[in-house]
């Protein structure tokens, strides 16, 4: 363990945001630096707890009470190593992930946490800076080859693992640079793609082959692919959004989140003068109260908008952990993001019944009325119906599944009751020497379930190539099995 009484004289403390006023003038992660002394005494707060519930909240199974210690004994490069054993990308999990290990954390009974997730980013950022993080370069190589189809954490944890495992991957991406969601879904301002560079540096190093711009299914046909690949993994994602078909939907300035994300993100990155769908000047009204809702908030504030509302159905989550959520499961509560911090409304327990356009075609305003759940239904609360002055609305309430036109539709591979793509307990789907990991066969998640489904799947990809074994597979999938 570390300290014997870390937990009993030391409080919870996390690095400061950056001033609201400061952080809006550019793209730059909001947080500021967080002393090493005052880190290590935050991972002395982890306690001897006899069995470590945070291994439960966390699937890639990261040996979180080691590396707490390790970093409380000054003995960095161990926890990096500590922290590698289990995930590939920590310092994609250590900025994204909402950390469902911290909510599971046995000191968090009575007392606030240990703040897992700031531990993590500062072992791998500082692992980086002191040049501990190297390619690991197969020792021999096994003849067979692997597609990976997407470039998200999922795809790209499945590539690097197999890679590592001594076979020649190529990882193909239909957008012009790698990385997914994670290059343009993500705002700048939550994770630096520089993070994302330095690791696609080390895996390039590796002998892991990138090629962009290739849609599979269109710019590369299906058969084509398998015919030159032993074995080919889908990690596409889901990427098929939900829609919100009501009157005016077809109105100028309703759009998706994914479409006005991904351009926002290149004018950050200097690859735009500026975006299409600019928030400057505009009333926005962002629909749906999840993550991607909140990276549109803070995206539009931003680009200088006159107003943000972000509207969702659901009532206001309480303050705190409820009966409906005990300990140690992911609770959902109130929470305030940086980008809700920025400024901004957050209306609760509402629905859009239209869209309201102007005479140009452009839409002008929402009607709302507020609502009630009544046996699993939304009811509008009668006199509560009203206007709300939009010119710009981003549709972020999440993804249905993956998107089925062109590659899926020409594998022909079994889909399960979701609309997902099925598969078995070894990530192998119902088309011969084809599997499939990440959000693509388990549905819209968390990133840490992407990475560990990437490293489970390349397992599965190895051990059918080879019939070998040294692959570690945190996780078995837990939907329905291929027929």
């Amino acid at each position: 363990m570390a300290d014997p009484k870390g937990f009993l004289t030391t409080t919870r403390e996390e690095p400061k945001r950056r001033p609201v006023d400061l952080r809006l003038m550019d793209w730059r992660e909001v947080y500021e630096d967080f002393a090493t002394t005052r880190l290590e005494k935050q991972a002395g707060r982890c306690m001897d707890c006899g069995i470590p519930f945070c291994h439960q909240g966390c699937p890639l199974g990261n040996l979180i009470p080691e590396w707490n210690t390790l970093v409380w004994r000054e003995d960095w490069r161990d926890a990096s190593d500590r922290l590698h054993a289990t995930n590939n990308f920590p310092e994609f999990t250590g900025t994204l992930c909402p950390a469902p290990c911290e909510t599971a954390c046995v000191l968090g009974i009575n007392d606030d946490p240990v703040t897992i997730k700031r531990v993590e980013i500062s072992i791998i950022d500082r692992a980086f800076a002191e040049g501990w993080v190297q390619p690991q370069v197969p020792v021999a190589m096994t003849g067979k080859k692997v597609a990976v189809v997407g470039s998200g954490p999922s795809g790209l944890a499945a590539a690097q693992q197999l890679t590592r495992a001594g076979h020649s991957v190529v990882v193909y991406e239909r957008a012009d640079k790698i990385g997914g969601l994670l290059r343009y879904g993500i705002p700048e301002f939550k994770m630096e793609k520089s993070r994302l560079d330095r690791r696609l540096d080390q895996m390039r190093a590796e002998g892991t082959e990138f090629r962009t711009s290739v849609n599979v299914g269109v710019d590369v046909t299906v058969d084509e692919l398998r015919e030159s690949h032993d074995a080919v993994v889908l990690a596409g994602g889901a990427t098929a959004w939900r829609d919100l078909p009501i009157d005016g939907r077809e109105l100028d300035g309703v759009h998706q989140a994914m479409e006005f994300l991904p351009p926002a993100n290149r004018v950050a990155a200097g690859e735009l003068d500026e975006s299409p769908y600019s928030a400057a000047g505009l009333d926005v009204v962002v629909i749906g109260g999840g993550d991607t809702g909140a990276d549109c908030v803070g995206t539009a504030h931003r680009q200088g908008a006159k107003s943000v509302t972000q509207l969702e159905i659901m009532p206001r989550p309480p303050e705190s952990r409820s009966a409906a959520h005990p300990w140690p499961t992911y609770p959902m509560i109130y929470r305030v993001s940086s980008a809700h911090e920025e400024g901004g409304e957050r209306l609760y327990s509402v629905n859009t019944q239209e869209f309201r356009g102007d005479e140009n075609g452009r839409v002008r305003a929402l009607a709302l009325v507020e609502v009630r759940n009544e046996d699993g239904k939304f009811v509008p609360v009668e006199g509560t119906e009203r206007e709300l002055p939009a010119q710009l609305v981003l549709l972020a309430m999440g993804f249905v599944g993956p998107q089925r036109d062109g590659l899926l539709t020409e594998l022909d591979v079994e889909l399960d009751q979701r609309g997902n793509v099925a598969r078995d307990q070894d990530f192998r789907t119902s088309v011969d020497n084809v599997f499939v990991a990440g959000d693509m066969g388990r549905g819209q998640s968390l990133i840490v379930w992407a990475i560990a489904e990437g490293r489970s799947c390349a397992a599965g990809v190895d051990a059918h190539l080879t019939g070998r074994g040294v692959l570690p597979a945190p996780i078995a999938p837990t939907d329905r099995p291929i027929s």
